[in-house]
Formats: C-alpha cells, sequence, structure tokens
C-alpha cells in the first residue's frame, strides 16, 4: 500500500484507521512508519497457508514486505529533488492442479489476504488446461522461525535528509573548486522489510539495506565547446551509510582507482574533475589489437552482461526470449562438460551470500537457503543459476536459491545472483601486471556498452582509459571502445591479480521479465588481463 493512499483511507491526521489483524489492532500510522510486528505477519501467513491448502493448493508461499526507497538528487549547488516512497502488503503463490497462480493484496487484513489467497489458487485452476507438465518443485526443508539483517553500523534512512543534502553539497563543491563545470550527485537508498512463510514449514524475516552513491562530472572546454565527463566511482553495496564515512584508496603508479572498504566522494569528485578536465587534451587511441588490464569498477559490468545473463537458466530455455533474448550458452554445452567458456584461469562463480554485496540475502524469496557455486571452473561451462521449478531441466535435485521479486506485488522468478571472477591464486599485484605488458590499455570504471541478444558479440567503453607502453602508464587516452565475444574474451584471459586487489562491483537496476522487474546485483573481482583485443576508435568523424 502505498503512503499516499494509506493516509487518504486511513485518516492519520485525525487519529487514524484501526485495521484488524485477526484479531489485533494495528493503526495505519504506526504501519507505515514502524512496520508490522513479526508475530502479525505470523498470523497474517497461517490464515494465507490454510486458506490455500482448504482451497486446493498442494502449495503455497507469501510475502509480506514493506519497500523504503529515498532518492536525494542534486546538481552544483542545488537540490534537484528528494523522494520517499514505501510500499506494504502481501504477494501470495500457489500450486493448484499442477500449475502456479499468483495473486496480490495491500489488504493486510485477515479477510484480505484470505481472499487473495482463493484467488491465487483460482489463478492457477485457470492456468492448468493451459499447461502440459505439471510443475516440479525441488525439495525444500522447512526452517521454521529464523531472520537476518544486513550487518549495517548506521541506517542511511535514519540519517537527518539535512546531513546527507550537506554531505552532497560538499560533493559538488569539492568538484566546482577542482575545476568541474558541472556536477551531479545522488544518494539512493533502499530498504527491504521481507517476510516469508511457505507451506513447508518455513517463517523468514530479513531486513536488507542497500547504498549507492553516483555522480557525473562534466569539464567543458569554453573555447572550443568541447566537453568530457566521469562518472563515480563508487561501488553500490549492501551494506548502511557507514560506507560513505571514510575512504581506504588503492593507487596505481600515481592513478587513485576505487575505494576498497568505504568511499569518499568528495575527494573521488575532485579526482574526476581533474581526470575530466585531462580528457579534454588526451590524445585520440589508435585502433589495433591491444592486451587490456580491466580494473574491477569496469570489468563488473562486463562480467554482468556475458556471463551472469547468458548463464540464467530461464534465458538458456528461452523464457526470456520475447524480451531480453536467449543465451548462447545452450545445453548441448553444457552436457558436453567439455565447452571452453573461458581460459584455465578462469572460474567464474556464483552467490547470494558475499558480505556487503547487493545480492546477499540468508533466504531466497523461495525460502531456499543461499550459497556459492561455480558457474565455470577452470575455463569450462559447469552450471547455471536455477530455481526450483527449474532445476530439474539440468538435473539437479536442489535450487541455487536465486529467486527474487522487486516487490510484494511482483511474483519472484529466477533473478541473477552476484557473479564473480576468482581472484589469482599467487600473489600478483596490478602493478605486476602493468609491468608485465608490453602493449596495452588500463581501463577504469564502466561506460557505454552493446551486445547481441544471445549475449556474445560485444562492445565495451569505460570511463578512463590509461596507455601502457613496455611496462609503464605513458598517458591517458581517450575514444576507446573493444570488441570481442564472449568465448573469444574469456579465452583470451592470461592473468588475474590476487585477493589483496579483489573488489565488489555491480548495479542497481537489472532489469528482466515482463512485467519488467528491477533487481540489485555485485560482480567481484581482481584487475584481470584480457590478451590482444580488438580496440576500435570510437570518436565521431564529422564530415
Amino acid at each position: 500500500m502505498e503512503r499516499r493512499q494509506f493516509l487518504k483511507i486511513a485518516g492519520v491526521g485525525t487519529g487514524g484507521l484501526l485495521l484488524p489483524l485477526q484479531g489485533i489492532q494495528v493503526s495505519a500510522e504506526q504501519l507505515l512508519n514502524e512496520g508490522m510486528h513479526t508475530s502479525d505477519k505470523r498470523q497474517l501467513a497461517d490464515v494465507v497457508l490454510n486458506t490455500a491448502r482448504k482451497a486446493g493448493a498442494s502449495y503455497a508461499d507469501v510475502r509480506i514486505g514493506r519497500y523504503l526507497n529515498q532518492y536525494v538528487l542534486t546538481r552544483e549547488t542545488n537540490v534537484e529533488n528528494i523522494i520517499n516512497t514505501e510500499s506494504l502488503g502481501a504477494g501470495i503463490r500457489v500450486i493448484a492442479s499442477g500449475t502456479w497462480g499468483f495473486a496480490a493484496t495491500n489488504d493486510l487484513t485477515s479477510d484480505g489476504v484470505a481472499r487473495a489467497a482463493r484467488q491465487a489458487v483460482a489463478v492457477a485452476v485457470a492456468n492448468a488446461r493451459y499447461q502440459t507438465e505439471p510443475v516440479h518443485l525441488a525439495p525444500v526443508k522447512g526452517v521454521g522461525e529464523v531472520s537476518w539483517q544486513t550487518p549495517i553500523q548506521q541506517n542511511a534512512l535514519e540519517v537527518p535528509i539535512s546531513e546527507k543534502v550537506d554531505y552532497l553539497m560538499a560533493v559538488n563543491n569539492s568538484a566546482l573548486k577542482a575545476g568541474a563545470s558541472y556536477i551531479r550527485s545522488s544518494l539512493y537508498l533502499v530498504n527491504e522489510q521481507k517476510y516469508f512463510a511457505s507451506s513447508d514449514g518455513s517463517y523468514i524475516d530479513q531486513d536488507i539495506h542497500r547504498l549507492w552513491a553516483p555522480m557525473q562530472v562534466t569539464a567543458v572546454d569554453k573555447k572550443s565547446g568541447a566537453f568530457k565527463t566521469r562518472n563515480g566511482l563508487s561501488d553500490p553495496v549492501g551494506r548502511g551509510y557507514e560506507y560513505l564515512a571514510g575512504h581506504e584508496k588503492d593507487k596505481i603508479r600515481g592513478q587513485t582507482t576505487l575505494y576498497k572498504t568505504s568511499y569518499d566522494m568528495a575527494e573521488d569528485a575532485v579526482l574526476a574533475a581533474e581526470q575530466a578536465q585531462a580528457k579534454l587534451s588526451a590524445k585520440s587511441i589508435e585502433p589495433g589489437k591491444y592486451d587490456l588490464v580491466l580494473e574491477p569498477s569496469h570489468l563488473c559490468l562486463t562480467i554482468h552482461e556475458s556471463v551472469g545473463h547468458p548463464l540464467e537458466l530461464d534465458r538458456v530455455l528461452g523464457y526470456e526470449a520475447n524480451y531480453a533474448g536467449t543465451s548462447f550458452a545452450t545445453l548441448d554445452k553444457w552436457r558436453s562438460g567439455k565447452f571452453q567458456y573461458g581460459s584455465d584461469k578462469v572460474t567464474l562463480f556464483a552467490d547470494k551470500v558475499q558480505p556487503g554485496s547487493l545480492g546477499a540475502v540468508a533466504y531466497d524469496d523461495e525460502g531456499v537457503k543461499t550459497k556459492r557455486w561455480n558457474l565455470v571452473k577452470d575455463g569450462i561451462l559447469v552450471n547455471y543459476q536455477a530455481t526450483r521449478d527449474q532445476v530439474h531441466r539440468i538435473d539437479q535435485k536442489e535450487s541455487h536459491g536465486c529467486s527474487y521479486g522487486d516487490s510484494w506485488s511482483s511474483v519472484q522468478f529466477q533473478r541473477m545472483p552476484n557473479v564473480s571472477l576468482a581472484p589469482g591464486e599467487k600473489k600478483y599485484a596490478a602493478k605486476d601486471m602493468i609491468r608485465d605488458v608490453e602493449k596495452g590499455i588500463y581501463i577504469v570504471g564502466r561506460g557505454s556498452f552493446s551486445i547481441d541478444q544471445q549475449r556474445y558479440n560485444f562492445q565495451f567503453g569505460g570511463q578512463l582509459f590509461y596507455e601502457i607502453n613496455n611496462g609503464e602508464i605513458v598517458g591517458q587516452v581517450e575514444d576507446v571502445a573493444y570488441q570481442s565475444n564472449t568465448q573469444e574474451f574469456w579465452n583470451a584471459c592470461s592473468a588475474i591479480c590476487d585477493s589483496r586487489d579483489y573488489r565488489l562491483g555491480g548495479t542497481f537496476f537489472d532489469g528482466k521479465g515482463q512485467p519488467s522487474q528491477v533487481s540489485a546485483v555485485s560482480h567481484g573481482c581482481s584487475t584481470t588481463r584480457f590478451d590482444k583485443v580488438n580496440v576500435i576508435n570510437t570518436k565521431r568523424k564529422i564530415a
């Protein structure tokens, strides 16, 4: 239930409306300001499960969710917008007549959720006439009552708006003093309070927090009118406001790259202003074959597009073909046990457990305990990402725990977990990697990209590019993009830095499905080298 609707219905300003929750009186104002007590959620969940069973469901689950979002948007010396959203309701999923049914409601009364449960069963029964094969669920053992929370030190949503605005104004002033012509800076803050219950016997309460601090800095050459931008290098994280409290920087040959455990946005804004100005005078790249040294803030996007998406089993099976395409990594390649996805240096793994990652939870939205598993091992394709009703298609008996719905009103389905590149085992730093390159380009930050519907042929840009000549960074260059295909690219991987260099990047808004849903997902890696990759010049030529 949206806050505006709740206030309109409840008349909070004149005392509020009391909503009966299985005999308990809870005010609308309390629900919006505090959420629901766990005991109330448990009672509502039992109403759903009992009603669904009586209506003919062989399986049922319910997600009672409260979703809080805050966006603080600024430009130069002004606050452009402050957006707060809050939503509360329940999504109910059942299997009846061997078929899925789903219904959602913002009427969090015993009558309201019971009505939605019966509707979900009716939807399943109606759909059954069109389904040729019954839903096959991998077993899950109920865990009883458990709870989990993102391990944060400071809830970002509880920090006063004035403090967040002052923080962003200091960031903007730092960039402007350093020579930036324009700057946009923002804070994106998310809290998902999710309660999951199922007929398997699980009652799971989770409190999930995410934060992102994006910015874009622009430098303009007033004489020519030319301009260049450099986006911020923050990681979107599954952490609290403490991520912005301090910083630990990593330097390579004098170039500050990324922040490991926390992020100093003002310092990055100064660097962004200086580097954007340097981009204005940087030489344009000569096309050709180069060894690429890809920093984690850049490689995370390439992992997302060329590994994360093509190894989603629903894409492989063709379920996403109409909206987002399919995958080159077909089942026959996996079944062969010999498909060389990358070089023997490459081990790519999926998980929803890495601390600080966007995807980290204890249980997914099907009540499955989360874990880590390999997708590519020593270069060979060994697995996919799958949910309870998919794993039998790849001869497995246990869900991977990667189901997610972006709202109580959205049906949960297979979403990309964190997908990461394992670091190298031998001690090897980025400076050592650069020293080993004769002709190459060091790339920092994610830029524009293009990839085909099978996630095979692609082109990637970046934020910052440095030319490497005989083991030395010799200057900043511009107009760089590299082209390859997924298999060729990952087989060109020749070296990976060790775990000291491992960092998480990721995306806050990954779209999938019809109707479209978004999810947040991290990708970890260390600085990595790819040999003899085709680099093109992207400078627009004016006739």
